[in-house]
């Protein structure tokens, strides 16, 4: 999916304030966004393939 999706991770050391902006309570928790708004979140862990799904239904 490398074509249709970039993949990117948060340094919560570095950048303490921003997952507030997003109301993040819990690690993991995953945000699809796109033209710059966001669009879906999922938290908590889970498999590789409804993760893949989940991204799937939200691109």
């Amino acid at each position: 999916m490398k074509d249709q999706v970039v993949i990117a991770k948060h340094n919560l050391d570095q950048e303490p304030n921003t997952p507030t902006k997003y109301g993040v309570k819990s690690i993991p928790t995953m945000m699809i966004f796109k033209g710059g708004e966001l669009k879906a979140t999922k938290v908590g862990a889970t498999t590789k393939s409804n993760i893949v799904s989940w991204i799937k239904e939200n691109i």
